[in-house]
């Protein structure tokens, strides 16, 4: 009995060491391994952490990689960002933000040191500068512009029920400075 259980035991450590030979990775596949970008990563505890992300065209062709990963905008955090950014200006007291599918709203309260155009510039660079080209970006010191941009923040981009009040409110930011014209942002 004792002789069958050592040679039980005996081949089982000798498949546990074949098999784990035959598992262990070289260096260059454990780096490859760590800088995969589909790995599940915590989210820093603090913003300090740089972005890195690296692929081979065997995995980005991947369905993995590819096909499993919708790419999308979280247009709440895109208007957070943009307002906080426009009020570390000291040009501004109060900025409302709306980020659509398609278009970037901004209405501020500008203090009365900040020329309206200085301020539509400040409001306009900062939304280009962080938002994909194809949005269009209108601004405004309409203060009153701040609460329609308000009454649509439930709204949702699928089925586009708000466009008119979206045009609408369009047309009343034109009527205040835009910064630039578009042949100076080119």
């Amino acid at each position: 009995m004792k002789s069958l259980i050592f040679i039980a035991l005996a081949v089982t450590t000798f498949l546990t060491g074949c098999n784990t030979t035959d598992n262990t990775m070289t260096e260059q596949e454990q780096i490859a391994d760590e800088l995969d970008p589909s790995r599940n990563y915590e989210a820093p505890a603090d913003d300090d952490q740089i972005g890195y992300v690296r692929y081979t065209k065997e995995q980005f062709e991947n369905d993995t990689i590819n096909n499993d990963k919708e790419i999308s905008i979280d247009r709440n955090e895109m208007a957070d960002m943009i307002t906080r950014i426009i009020l570390k200006n000291n040009g501004f007291n109060e900025v409302s933000t709306l980020v659509t599918d398609r278009e970037v709203l901004i209405a501020y309260d500008r203090n009365e040191n900040t020329a309206e155009e200085e301020a539509a510039d400040i409001a306009k660079k900062t939304a280009m500068s962080i938002m994909p080209s194809y949005f269009d970006i209108y601004v405004s010191d309409n203060e009153t512009l701040m609460y329609d941009i308000q009454s649509l923040h439930n709204s949702s981009t699928e089925n586009r029920d708000y466009d008119n009040t979206i045009n609408m409110i369009i047309e009343e930011m034109q009527k205040s400075s835009q910064g630039l014209t578009n042949d100076q942002e080119k």
